[in-house]
């Protein structure tokens, strides 16, 4: 199990306009993500928990994964010629939530959790290089508890349950409704592919602000979904 909390935070208010489709056109929101960056990048410590595991079964519709048992016939699909997995949780750190918002300021709330969306991301993507510089796993996907009803966030304490004392390593808990808090965090399994796999393909939810790919009939009729 590895731990990585030295992530580089880069932010800057024009690539934040960008990324929110403002362009030039909101100078009050660029004055505000200034100083919300300026707040933000002191304290900001996003940190990473994953782990190399390996599959001890598979039924119809489920895998197990060190002892722990896994219900979803997609990820069971997804993983039909696996052997090596990397269960993950990430997040952009509780510390984040040091920020203030006074009641009622719905533009600073708003600003605010985009910055947190994008290092969230950053970290993200800092795993990502992590795993393919040191284990050369070659093209992956992942999937995470919620995103698919098939899949659905009441698996969360299991995925937790493969790396113990979460909330003490990380920072990161699951409340009762199994939502991890702080909210800005994600946990899945990066797995080896050759199918381009991405959740949003099997999803006909929208409008859906995380929509990341367009929904794919034909692969919803590879896995039997939709």
């Amino acid at each position: 199990m590895d731990i990585l909390d030295d992530i580089a935070v880069t932010l800057d208010a024009d690539g934040m306009m960008e990324r929110l489709h403002m362009g030039g056109k909101s100078p009050s929101f660029k004055v505000l993500f200034d100083e919300l960056i300026g707040e933000v990048l002191p304290v900001a410590k996003p940190k990473v928990l994953f782990k190399v595991s390996y599959l001890d079964g598979r039924t119809e519709d489920s895998v197990t994964v060190e002892g722990v048992e896994f219900h979803s016939r997609i990820l069971r699909k997804n993983l039909e010629k696996a052997e090596r997995v990397f269960p993950y949780i990430v997040t952009a750190g509780r510390e984040l939530e040091t920020i203030p918002v006074e009641k009622g300021d719905v533009m600073r709330e708003y600003c605010l959790d985009a910055v947190k969306e994008c290092i969230l991301e950053e970290a993200l993507l800092h795993l990502e290089a992590h795993m393919q510089a040191r284990f050369q796993p070659g093209t992956m996907a992942h999937m995470n508890p919620g995103s698919l009803k098939d899949w659905p966030v009441s698996q969360q304490p299991v995925l937790f349950s493969l790396f113990g004392d979460v909330e003490g390593l990380i920072g990161v808990k699951l409340t009762e409704s199994n939502v991890m808090d702080p909210i800005k965090s994600v946990s899945g399994i990066h797995f080896p592919t050759e199918v381009d796999f991405k959740s949003c393909k099997l999803c006909t939810r929208h409008p859906c602000v995380k929509r990341r790919a367009a929904y794919d009939p034909d692969m919803a009729l590879h896995y039997k979904w939709g």
